[in-house]
């Protein structure tokens, strides 16, 4: 695994050991920021399943501000914090260890707001739309903010989601990525809202 372009290109990053953590491939992930690399003008990141902080090491290295990254299982956490080391840039990222679906309370308690928000989890679809439906009643996100799922093909995401606007659905083998606009909340001043 590498960081595929950016500040960070090149440098390669380590997989979480084991089997409960499948880290995006360079190939899928070169895909993903094809499509969302356009929109990558600062803006603040949110990982619900850092996994190996791959997604969030490449948006950083690419031109977003910030990062927050939560996983629960601490061989995740582990790698996540080696990986951030190889960027030199350790202020630019959050890493928080705990379970998504209260770690989320948390952060709007502090008022946080996000432009992108990477789903990468080891979940089925229900686990994603409800996702969805609390950061929307968290108000978590900024308006136009970009969600990105990774999925397996089984999940089989909906277009029609209360708050959001689904944007498009691409195939890679086993994986789909699915991609929303949230649709809410104020304007973030330099996250562009437009045409993915």
């Amino acid at each position: 695994m590498r960081v595929v372009a950016g500040e960070f290109g090149g440098r390669r990053l380590k997989a979480v050991p084991g089997m409960k953590t499948r880290p995006t491939t360079d190939k899928v992930k070169e895909s993903m920021f094809n499509i969302i690399g356009p929109y990558l003008n600062g803006g603040n990141v949110l990982d619900l399943f850092g996994g190996s902080g791959g997604l969030s090491i490449e948006a950083v290295s690419r031109g977003a501000d910030s990062a927050t990254l939560i996983d629960r299982q601490y061989q995740a956490i582990k790698t996540i914090n080696e990986n951030i080391e190889v960027t030199k840039s350790k202020e630019k990222f959050r890493i928080i260890k705990g379970d998504t679906n209260k770690v989320i309370f948390k952060l709007a308690k502090e008022s946080k707001r996000f432009d992108y928000v990477f789903l990468d989890p080891p979940y089925k679809k229900q686990e994603i739309v409800k996702l969805l439906g609390e950061i929307f009643e968290l108000r978590l996100l900024n308006k136009g903010a970009l969600i990105i799922c990774e999925t397996d093909q089984e999940a089989n995401l909906p277009e029609e989601l209360t708050g959001y606007e689904f944007i498009k659905k691409s195939d890679y083998g086993i994986t789909e990525l699915t991609f929303y606009r949230y649709l809410g909340g104020e304007q973030h001043e330099g996250h562009i809202s437009g045409n993915v």
